[in-house]
């Protein structure tokens, strides 16, 4: 599977965006899209979405959004608001799918995203909600709360002084563009009253939504506060799991996920 590239139109601008598709020989198979979280990539998914997709014996695309991977870094004047995510959901991806030729629809168009990308997955479905016959989030945020916070500021600790940086040059082209772009926004003052609940009520198709025990950013009122707003929403909690559930419990995500995709596959419609 080769690293593939795509140019849309946004903030006034060209931006390439990196992908890569995953068994694009499963013709006619349902496509999920894979989401990441605030510091991810293509590179950072590793081989979790191969091996989802192997066991749903579906097709997969992920990429990285504007700013992150191997896509077009940020302009240097560009800072993120406190719709960040919105704009991922409503703006980037529609124009990436379109880009890629994509028709939701037409296509059995699945999400799967983790962290902000589950946010981002949350407010596509809502938006867009004939366009998705499934969405799987991991340790999604619904609102913000303390502990995330405090997560991020001391990301931001671990970026200056304690090789953060270091580390996110295997993942990011520009890692001042990817990690600035997050923690600067995160760490607005306006931010903390940032929410997506009130948008929840409006997603039709089923969710499935995990989130660890140990989650660092987040307590279990994340998903939670789905279950609440969004009936047919399923939970898995997960003990000995952090912020990211498909490294900390791979194969429990993946039978979950597999679980969850074999009850509704003959039930949900684009």
């Amino acid at each position: 599977m080769s690293i593939e590239f795509a140019e849309i139109c946004w903030r006034d601008r060209t931006v390439s965006i990196e992908h890569q598709w995953i068994g694009r020989e499963r013709v006619g198979r349902p496509l999920w899209v894979f989401l990441h979280e605030g510091l991810g990539s293509v590179a950072m998914w590793q081989d979790f979405p191969t091996r989802l997709c192997a066991a749903l014996d579906c097709r997969g695309l992920v990429y990285s959004r504007p700013g992150y991977g191997q896509s077009s870094p940020r302009a240097s004047n560009e800072r993120w608001g406190i719709d960040f995510m919105h704009r991922q959901a409503y703006e980037v991806l529609p124009a990436l799918l379109q880009a890629l030729g994509v028709d939701p629809q037409r296509e059995r168009l699945c999400l799967l995203g983790h962290s902000d990308g589950g946010s981002i997955a949350l407010l596509f479905a809502a938006r867009f909600p004939q366009q998705v016959a499934a969405t799987v989030v991991l340790a999604p945020h619904i609102m913000v709360e303390a502990v995330c916070l405090e997560g991020i500021a001391l990301a931001r600790r671990s970026y200056l002084e304690s090789g953060l940086r270091e580390r996110l040059v295997r993942f990011h082209r520009d890692p001042d563009s990817a990690f600035w772009g997050w923690n600067e926004a995160w760490l607005d003052p306006v931010f903390s009253g940032w929410t997506i609940e009130s948008e929840l009520p409006a997603i039709i198709g089923p969710i499935l939504a995990i989130q660890g025990l140990n989650d660092e950013y987040g307590t279990l009122e994340q998903i939670r506060g789905i279950a609440r707003r969004v009936p047919q929403a399923e939970l898995v909690e997960l003990a000995e799991c952090r912020h990211s559930p498909h490294r900390d419990q791979t194969l429990p995500v993946i039978e979950a996920v597999h679980h969850f995709f074999q009850h509704h596959n003959d039930q949900s419609t684009p």
